[in-house]
């Protein structure tokens, strides 16, 4: 006896239903890590340089927008707190420029609210 899987047999729409709910159940777990979530994330400078850009970007691409708006961030203790940060994966790198366009990067983790503090000691990458 030969079993033929045309597209009419019974044999054939359970095993494409079959197929269909191995592949969704599969590809769950990939579409609810691709979802976006966001936190929040305060800047603190204690450094004596004053910042005046601050970029946002996921680990792995280039920087986005400037964060403040043509403001800054005074040295010596002033602060800023960006919220709603869109996070693509579990972190998000902060980027901040200084007066002498210099950078200070942050990784930060997206599952909870983040004090980033840049002091005199934080690393300054000036290009050199």
């Amino acid at each position: 006896m030969r079993i033929s899987l045309r597209k009419s047999n019974p044999l054939f729409t359970s095993l494409a239903v079959l197929a269909i709910l191995v592949g969704i159940t599969i590809s769950a777990p990939m579409l609810s890590r691709a979802h976006a979530t966001a936190t929040s994330v305060t800047i603190v400078n204690n450094s004596s340089h004053e910042i005046r850009h601050v970029f946002l970007a996921p680990t792995d691409q280039n920087w986005g927008p400037d964060q403040l708006n043509n403001s800054s961030i005074s040295s010596g203790g002033g602060s800023v707190t960006l919220s709603d940060v869109s996070c693509d994966g579990a972190s998000v790198k902060v980027v901040a420029e200084d007066q002498d366009g210099c950078f200070f990067y942050k990784t930060i983790n997206c599952s909870q609210a983040t004090t980033w503090t840049i002091g005199n000691d934080t690393t300054r990458d000036c290009g050199n």
